[in-house]
């Protein structure tokens, strides 16, 4: 009997199965208005992004590590005198950003419903193990994945262990997700299907170029259009 090219398909979560960008976006802009008397919206911009650098190796991704982060830039930007007012408003914008309403894409209910049963569905994603557990209980998604992993961070490795773990490996498994660098082209590095569902919004530090060469990248316009990319591989 011929084996099916494709048993396992992993899923990313944060603006690939709700909306999760533009609540940073928003926060990021309260923020620079909070620091308006002391340099342009740009500067501080670019100061923060420069902080989220700094400190991926420490506090990782997540909302927590981005409020560390907001306050370390406000200490820089005003020479050390921020007020503490400011400190305290940063650290209200911050657990407002741990608050929001999930707001699943759209697509995402019936093509999880249509894939549930025929596949093993891994949820795959990185950031607060408190913050991603409360969006996933909020999505009502739950129940349509056979294992769910949050990890610090994806790579090739990643992916072969998860794979390996929950399927038959990475050769036979699928990632779907709206991050190149995180979740196509480690995932394609280990052996899998990547397909990138670009999103209107991408952190910056997500952008690296298209795969495009790579004889398992696929990408879509939405996920209403996976279940076709799956037909064609059979």
């Amino acid at each position: 009997m011929t084996q099916r090219p494709l048993t396992t398909i992993g899923f990313d979560a944060d603006d690939t199965l709700w909306q999760n960008e533009q609540f940073y976006r928003l926060t990021e802009q309260q923020f620079t208005e909070l620091l308006a008397d002391y340099a342009e919206s740009e500067t501080i911009s670019r100061g923060l992004l420069e902080a989220e650098k700094r400190n991926l190796r420490r506090y990782g991704f997540g909302i927590k590590g981005f409020t560390l982060s907001m306050i370390e830039t406000a200490i820089e930007i005003t020479q050390g005198e921020v007020p503490t007012t400011v400190i305290t408003q940063i650290l209200d914008i911050g657990r407002d950003l741990l608050a929001h309403p999930v707001e699943t894409l759209p697509h995402v209910k019936e093509t999880l419903e249509a894939l549930a049963g025929n596949y093993l569905l891994v949820l795959i994603t990185k950031g607060d193990l408190f913050d991603q557990e409360r969006k996933l209980a909020q999505s009502g998604l739950g129940d349509f994945f056979d294992a769910v992993e949050i990890v610090s961070d994806k790579n090739a490795s990643t992916y072969r262990r998860i794979f390996s773990k929950v399927g038959d490996g990475p050769e036979r498994a699928m990632m779907v997700g709206n991050s190149l660098k995180s979740d196509i082209v480690p995932a394609l590095a280990a052996g899998s299907f990547g397909v990138f569902v670009p999103h209107e919004l991408t952190w910056a530090l997500e952008h690296v170029e298209e795969p495009t060469e790579a004889p398992r990248f696929r990408k879509i316009g939405h996920l209403g259009e996976l279940r076709g990319v799956i037909e064609g591989l059979s």
